[in-house]
């Protein structure tokens, strides 16, 4: 990237969610909420909303970054994530995790991103962590690339316009295995699905970009 690179404000819906964030109970992003007792593990994922990619300028263009795990992990191989993992002895706050957490897995430069909140702290029992999602946006209106920069994590950045998450047309349900029904996208051929797609689901409908889908199909999830 060459020549002189601006500097883009986040939209006002980004904005004014993030003046309400304190007001928020955990109840409205999730049901799974983190128990009273103590011990489990803590994490931190990058909520990160940016310009867009074709046309930095163009206000109704605003992106979210996304990534396809490693297909050779462990635990939850090839499923969608937002940049993040466990927090770490050196970390400060949630944002510190999140931030340094990005830019190991997908290189994202910490000094390019504004920090907006932090969302309630969920907890995921299939892994028993504890996760406190951060919402920042990517303020350069020329973002440097995002790539998988460690493959033991991630597989590929995905960076879907939020114009194209919000079409009813591109909305429909996931029921998993075992009764659980969930918000979902498909995107470039990415299933987003589970605890990502149910927290972006619910910053769009509190932001106020929620558009009414109720003719979307729902579909069983393969595993």
């Amino acid at each position: 990237m060459s020549g002189e690179v601006t500097q883009a404000r986040p939209p006002t819906w980004l904005t004014d969610l993030a003046g309400r964030v304190p007001t928020i109970p955990g109840e409205r992003f999730s049901r799974f909420l983190p128990p009273p007792e103590g011990g489990r593990r803590q994490s931190a994922v990058l909520v990160l909303f940016g310009p867009g990619v074709h046309d930095p300028t163009d206000p109704e263009a605003t992106t979210v970054v996304i990534t396809e795990r490693a297909h050779t992990m462990r635990a939850h191989a090839g499923q969608p994530a937002f940049p993040g993992g466990g927090t770490e002895p050196g970390d400060g706050d949630a944002a510190a995790t999140a931030l340094r957490e990005a830019h190991e897995e997908v290189g994202l430069d910490p000094a390019t991103v504004q920090v907006l909140g932090e969302l309630p702290t969920l907890h995921i029992p299939v892994s028993s962590y504890d996760v406190t999602p951060v919402l920042a946006w990517w303020r350069r209106a020329e973002p440097h690339a995002l790539w998988a920069k460690d493959p033991r994590e991630v597989a590929r950045v995905l960076q879907p316009e939020v114009a194209t998450l919000t079409d009813p047309q591109q909305r429909f349900w996931v029921r998993h295995p075992s009764g659980f029904l969930g918000p979902a996208w498909e995107v470039d051929g990415l299933l987003v699905w589970g605890f990502t797609a149910g927290v972006l689901d619910r910053v769009l409908d509190l932001a106020g970009l929620g558009v009414p889908w109720p003719d979307a199909p729902t579909r069983d999830l393969a595993l």
